[in-house]
């Protein structure tokens, strides 16, 4: 099976159509892991909202007000950049195309182009402020559900999750790091997904607990919808051939897997995005390397893994008895399964107690651990905790 750098490489394999459009495919897989989990994430809370686990508080509507000097300024060099960009980008297409990122972080665009996108634009919050005149006076209450946060949750967990996700991989990679700081820390390709589980699960707290859903309640709205992404994610990674694939292996396939198509078994990944191994033979134009040795196509068994896995969440997520142990059961599934693939993918590997670990199984086992102590922690204590916290008005 070859790999597809662009998404356009893919939709031209299948049907011959050949267009020219800049979209990764891992990029792309990525943004879908993020919408489909947005959308599950929408039907749990409001699930869990109607049956009582999530009570928000009113939001206090109050008058509008002129937008401030900031605003304006902030406003201003915002839309600037987008027009600057978006203009460039019509008049230098080909550059564009052959490498979005480098383009985008380049002094490359239209200034001509940033006026005319940012003139309007604070003429139209001139004008709205205008007609709203100096009103401050409080407008009341309105009912907030917790679905409609939804869309900054999203937001504030795929912020977080990439920021993590490159923390975790420059912290295990520093080389690379120090030899193109720029494209390590901006490429899509290289993100741990453990690094953006752990900084993502903080962040989406926080946010959750300032708007009254505890934690727990929030983290089993979540889990299913992770268990999910990390699904589509490894789709991108597998499709665009992003190097997170297992060790050689030129094993023959066993006859009682002749049924299982050789793709499944091991890849070169031919056209791989990272641009990894021995140039291929009458290939022009980026992507033209394949692995010197086929390998396990280990983001293909996560994928199946993690469909499995996201099933027997989906199955359990009305079952459980206590707030928390659907995400302490999410916790320990999603260990067991990178434990077990991390002893064929290509990874670094630590020493520990005369045992090589990759820091995946090193921080699986302590999810493992986490979600075990969890399930009983919430299953037993938490309850009575929270019983406790109740004011008894007949104490004296």
């Amino acid at each position: 099976m070859r790999a597809y750098p662009r998404i356009t490489d893919l939709v031209e394999d299948l049907t011959g159509i050949d267009f020219n459009l800049p979209v990764q495919t891992y990029g792309f897989f990525v943004a879908l892991a993020f919408v489909t989990a947005g959308v599950l994430l929408w039907f749990e809370l409001d699930r869990k909202e109607t049956a009582g686990e999530i009570k928000l508080k009113n939001t206090r509507i109050a008058g509008d007000n002129k937008p401030s000097v900031s605003e304006y300024l902030i406003s201003g060099i915002l839309y600037f950049i987008i027009g600057f960009k978006l203009v460039g980008i019509i008049f230098n297409y080909d550059d564009f195309t052959a490498s979005p990122q480098d383009f985008l972080l380049s002094p490359k665009g239209s200034f001509w182009g940033g006026l005319v996108v940012m003139v309007p634009v604070l003429w139209v919050i001139y004008r709205k402020s205008k007609k709203a005149g100096d009103a401050t006076a409080d407008c009341g209450e309105k009912k907030l559900r917790a679905r409609d946060l939804t869309p900054a949750i999203v937001m504030v967990a795929a912020v977080a999750g990439i920021a993590g996700a490159k923390i975790f991989d420059v912290v295990e990679h520093p080389a690379q790091l120090f030899r193109d700081p720029i494209g390590t820390l901006f490429s899509f390709s290289g993100l741990t997904f453990y690094g953006g589980l752990l900084v993502a699960a903080v962040a989406v707290g926080i946010y959750g607990e300032r708007h009254n859903i505890r934690w727990p309640v929030m983290a089993d709205a979540i889990a299913p919808a992770l268990m999910l992404a990390y699904g589509i994610g490894r789709i991108g990674c597998q499709l665009s051939g992003d190097g997170c694939w297992g060790i050689v292996n030129t094993v023959a396939k066993p006859e009682w897997l002749g049924w299982l198509p050789d793709f499944m078994w091991s890849s070169t990944f031919a056209h791989n995005v990272i641009k990894e191994g021995v140039p291929l033979i009458d290939c022009s134009g980026t992507y033209c390397y394949e692995l010197g040795q086929p390998v396990f196509p280990t983001s293909l068994y996560e994928t199946l893994i993690a469909m499995v896995f996201f099933g027997v969440l989906w199955a359990f997520r009305k079952r459980l008895p206590a707030a928390g142990m659907l995400f302490s059961f999410y916790l320990v599934l999603n260990g067991v399964a990178r434990f077990f693939i991390e002893f064929v993918r290509v990874n670094i590997r630590y020493q520990m107690a005369g045992l090589e670990f990759t820091q995946a199984q090193i921080i699986a086992i302590g999810l493992m651990v986490a979600g075990t102590f969890g399930l009983f922690y919430f299953r037993y204590v938490h309850p009575k905790r929270d019983k406790s916290q109740i004011p008894n008005s007949n104490r004296r």
